[in-house]
């Protein structure tokens, strides 16, 4: 059986998971973000979260709830409605940017570094982010066939810059 998806306005967001907690999805599986800030129609974030519903066993159902926010708005938290998301609240905040309005995890310290180091700087789960491994030595990969090997390019082929390739010019030198 395949989850039902419920594509919900950002200002509904906690009501919706609430609202799908009560139908007995209680699970928080996952909460993450998808860069979607090139989206011409409606440039931001689609926030995602997927729910279960695990008081059948063998039945188990699940539920995925999206909403797209804007660059640089706030989501309202669902950490009071399901604790379980405090994790992925964190993480996403410190991989996307993306801030949880009213997050709390009980311990007071809000939003904060769960996985980068101290001193990180920057959002690597954006597209938009420049990779410096990436700038220190040639992508090997190649986007379309035939590239990514120097002696069986296509010249018939523009080449396509990978994502969060940055250009020749950045970078030490």
């Amino acid at each position: 059986m395949a989850d039902e998806t419920r594509v919900v306005e950002p200002g509904g967001w906690r009501d919706a998971v609430a609202a799908a907690r009560s139908e007995g999805f209680a699970f928080v599986d996952w909460l993450s973000a998808v860069d979607r800030l090139h989206d011409e129609a409606a440039p931001g974030f689609d926030v995602v979260c997927h729910l279960l519903d695990v008081r059948t066993p063998g039945a188990l159902r699940g539920l995925l709830l999206t909403t797209r926010v804007a660059d640089g708005e706030a989501l309202d938290s669902v950490t009071g409605v399901a604790p379980g998301a405090a994790w992925h609240e964190r993480e996403t905040h410190e991989m996307f940017g993306i801030d949880f309005a009213g997050f709390d995890d009980g311990t007071g310290l809000g939003l904060r570094p769960l996985l980068l180091p101290d001193g990180f700087e920057g959002t690597p789960l954006r597209k938009s982010f420049q990779l410096a491994a990436r700038a220190s030595k040639p992508w090997p990969g190649g986007k379309e066939p035939g590239e990514g090997h120097e002696s069986s390019r296509s010249p018939s082929r523009r080449r396509v810059q990978a994502p969060g390739v940055p250009p020749p010019e950045w970078g030490p030198r």
